[in-house]
């Protein structure tokens, strides 16, 4: 499988669990039973547990501003040079984007979001996608100047249908590991007319990471969705792979060679021998918490498991790549390390 490949199913997958809804289609067997509404609540039942949440984070923001200031600058759909975008009302459904945009302080500006991006600050912005795919009808209701999309944005026909209607869109790059979240929220800047702002929300937001490197402590990354029966684990190019190295911790899964997502089964969790367990909230949730996420196939053996280590990441933050990112990571340091005493 490509990397290009893993990245298109981790959108889809983080997409479909902030849906609340997956597909049941190539899950491993699984000795739990899972929830009937696959939302309970994720209690710890372990002293080895933590839990992230957006509302933990150190915030990292700029003064909110009007659209008033300079047009932007970005590329099209065909990579031509866009100019004079006016931002005076923004449809963001580039994934996770939308909570980078009220950091850059044009929050104001934004009348549509995709599922993806959370936070408090952004709560009250409605959702213009379904699931994975934009609803034109919803983008246009909310009659925008500009639309922000990136490469994981589909489906095509509603995108013509939005551009056909006068309304620019312009394409942000997408990003799947630490190192590329500046060059998103510098593109994402200047489309919106601020592009000096992104170097100044960078710096801040990096002020917020002061993590140590922890030795040999390996984490696997679960993906799960109970009510589906969709149990896989992380390896490299699922985006967490990247979160755990600047954590300063080894992602198993991408040691043990393992390709964005693959199946958990009693052999490939013998394989990793995790010491922690990285999973989404809901996710958690969705197999009964810690209790249920110990009966998996598998998961029961690891030493994570047996130890009952386990840090809980809000579903919207762990793959948003955006200007909490280096907040996140420094609060994944603090938990692993926390969790592997």
């Amino acid at each position: 499988m490509r990397v290009s490949r893993g990245f298109a199913a981790a959108a889809c997958l983080v997409l479909l669990l902030a849906a609340g809804c997956a597909s049941q289609s190539a899950a491993p067997q699984s000795t739990h039973k899972p929830s009937s509404d696959g939302a309970r609540s994720a209690v710890p039942t372990s002293p080895h547990f933590a839990a992230i949440s957006d509302s933990q984070l150190a915030a990292c923001s700029l003064p909110a501003t009007t659209a008033s200031s300079p047009l932007g600058s970005g590329v099209d759909r065909a990579g031509r040079a866009l100019t004079g975008i006016n931002r005076e009302r923004v449809v963001s459904v580039a994934m996770g984007a939308a909570e980078s945009i009220a950091a850059l302080g044009l929050g104001a500006q934004l009348v549509g979001r995709d599922l993806a991006s959370g936070g408090a600050d952004i709560a009250s912005v409605p959702v213009v996608t379904d699931v994975h795919s934009v609803n034109a009808e919803k983008v246009l209701a909310t009659h925008p100047t500009l639309v922000l999309i990136d490469d994981q944005t589909t489906p095509k026909s509603a995108l013509d249908q939005i551009a056909a209607a006068g309304v620019q869109i312009a394409v942000i790059p997408s990003a799947w590991n630490v190192a590329a979240v500046g060059t998103r929220l510098r593109s994402i800047a200047a489309a919106l007319g601020r592009p000096d702002a992104a170097t100044s929300l960078i710096s801040q937001c990096q002020q917020t990471f002061d993590g140590e490197p922890m030795g040999k402590v390996k984490v696997a990354f679960l993906y799960l969705r109970g009510s589906s029966a969709i149990y896989l684990v992380g390896g490299t190019g699922s985006g967490a792979d990247s979160l755990i190295s600047a954590a300063g911790a080894i992602d198993a899964g991408a040691q043990a060679g393992f390709k964005s997502f693959t199946a958990i089964t009693p052999e490939a969790m013998a394989t990793l021998k995790p010491d922690v367990l990285l999973v989404m909230t809901k996710g958690l949730a969705s197999v009964g918490g810690v209790a249920g996420l110990k009966r998996l196939s598998g998961v029961a053996l690891t030493p994570a498991a047996k130890a009952g280590r386990v840090v809980a990441v809000d579903d919207t933050l762990l793959l948003a790549f955006g200007s909490k990112t280096w907040a996140l990571v420094d609060a994944l340091s603090k938990a692993i390390a926390d969790v592997s005493q």
